[in-house]
C-alpha cells in the first residue's frame, strides 16, 4: 500500500511541477528581459523588453530606436511589416509558439520623442502560415 501512496504521489508531482507553453512562454520572456534588456541589437535599435500576454497569447517585443532610424518617415519609407513578417516565417526559435498559434508583436519607440510610437506591427497565425 504505501509503494501505491509513492507512485500516487510522484505522478501527482510531476504533473504539479509541469508548466504551461503559457506559463513557459511568460517566464522565459521575463528572464529574457531581466538578463538581456536593453540591449543593441542593431544600429540605432535596443530592445527595451519582451513579454507575453497570456489573455491574447502575444508575445510582445518593445524596441527604441536612435539616430538615423529614428525617424517615422525612415520607417515608413522602408516597409518594415514585410521584411518583419519574413523573419517571423523563418524563425526556427519561434516554432513552438507558431505552432500554438500565438500572435507576434513588434512596437518601437523613438529616442528623441521619448514614449512616441514610431511603428507598430501584429502578427497572427494567419499572416505566418
Amino acid at each position: 500500500m504505501r509503494k501505491y501512496i509513492y507512485i500516487i504521489v510522484s505522478a501527482w508531482l510531476m504533473t504539479a511541477c509541469q508548466e504551461t507553453l503559457e506559463e513557459r512562454c511568460a517566464r522565459e520572456a521575463r528572464e529574457y528581459s531581466q538578463k538581456n534588456c536593453p540591449a543593441p541589437i542593431a544600429k540605432g535599435v535596443t530592445i527595451d523588453s519582451m513579454s507575453f500576454d497570456i489573455a491574447t497569447h502575444t508575445l510582445i517585443y518593445s524596441y527604441t530606436l536612435n539616430g538615423a532610424v529614428d525617424d517615422s518617415m525612415v520607417i515608413n519609407k522602408s516597409n518594415p511589416r514585410n521584411l518583419m513578417l519574413q523573419q517571423l516565417k523563418n524563425a526556427t526559435a519561434m516554432k513552438p509558439y507558431k505552432d500554438a498559434g500565438y500572435n507576434f508583436q513588434y512596437i518601437y519607440y523613438s529616442t528623441k520623442d521619448k514614449g512616441k510610437k514610431l511603428f507598430e506591427a501584429t502578427f497572427q497565425e494567419k499572416d505566418y502560415r
